[in-house]
C-alpha cells in the first residue's frame, strides 16, 4: 500500500472513504477496499473513530448501490451499454447479468463482497431486470455491511502488517471472481448441453 494513500486517509478521513466507497460503486476504479483498510489501521492507531469510519464507508457503499441501481432502472439497457464501453466492462457486464438472472437479490448480496469488483455493474443490471428495489436494498445492506466491517476490521486488527494483508485479500478476490467466470461458463455449457436437439424440419 503506498504511504501517499495512507496519508490522504489520514489527512481526510471519513470524507474520503465516504466519496471513495461511493464512486467505486459506480464502476470508477477507485481503491476503496485499500481505503477502508487504512481507515482500520488508523482506527488502531488512534488517529481515526471507528464508528466514523464504518458510517462513511457503509453509507457511500449503499448510496452508490442505490444511485447504481437507479441508473439502471430508469436509463435502461441502452445507458448502461452506453457506460460499459470497452471490452472488459462488457465482460463485466454479462457476467453480472449471468448472476442477476441466476440468483437475484442472492447474487446481489455475494456481488458487494465476495465478487466486490462485479459489483457496480450487478448494480446496473438490477436495475435494468427490473428486480424490485425492496430485494435489492435489503440484500445490498446486509452484503455491503459485511464488505466494509471485514475491511475495516482487519485493517485495526493487522494495522502493523496492513500491506501484507492488502495484498493477501486483493489475491483472494481476485481467485473468488476467476472462479465465478468459471462457475458462470459451466452454468451456461450445462444450460446448452441440456437444450433440445432442435426443431430438424428446417434443416436443409
Amino acid at each position: 500500500m503506498s504511504e501517499s494513500l495512507f496519508a490522504l486517509v489520514s489527512d481526510w478521513g471519513p470524507v474520503l472513504i465516504f466519496a471513495s466507497a461511493y464512486l467505486s460503486c459506480l464502476a470508477v476504479p477507485i481503491p476503496t477496499s485499500l481505503m477502508m483498510l487504512s481507515g482500520g489501521a488508523l482506527v488502531a492507531s488512534g488517529d481515526l473513530v471507528l464508528w466514523q469510519v464504518v458510517a462513511a464507508a457503509l453509507t457511500g457503499a449503499i448510496l452508490g448501490d442505490q444511485t447504481g441501481y437507479m441508473i439502471g432502472r430508469h436509463g435502461g439497457a441502452p445507458l448502461v451499454a452506453r457506460i460499459a464501453r470497452g471490452p472488459k466492462r462488457r465482460a463485466a457486464l454479462a457476467r453480472a447479468q449471468v448472476i442477476v438472472d441466476r440468483r437475484g437479490g442472492v447474487g446481489v448480496f455475494f456481488s458487494t463482497w465476495l465478487f466486490a469488483p462485479l459489483g457496480p455493474w450487478v448494480n446496473f443490471i438490477a436495475g435494468t431486470t427490473g428486480l424490485s428495489w425492496r430485494r435489492f436494498t435489503v440484500w445490498d445492506i446486509l452484503g455491503e455491511t459485511i464488505w466494509v466491517s471485514l475491511y475495516v476490521g482487519v485493517g485495526a486488527l493487522f494495522a502493523n502488517r496492513i500491506e501484507a494483508v492488502a495484498d493477501l485479500l486483493g489475491n483472494a478476490v481476485g481467485l473468488l471472481a476467476g472462479l465465478a467466470v468459471v462457475a458462470a461458463m459451466a452454468v451456461w455449457i450445462r444450460g446448452a448441453l441440456r437444450a433440445p436437439k432442435g426443431d430438424t424440419s428446417n434443416a436443409g
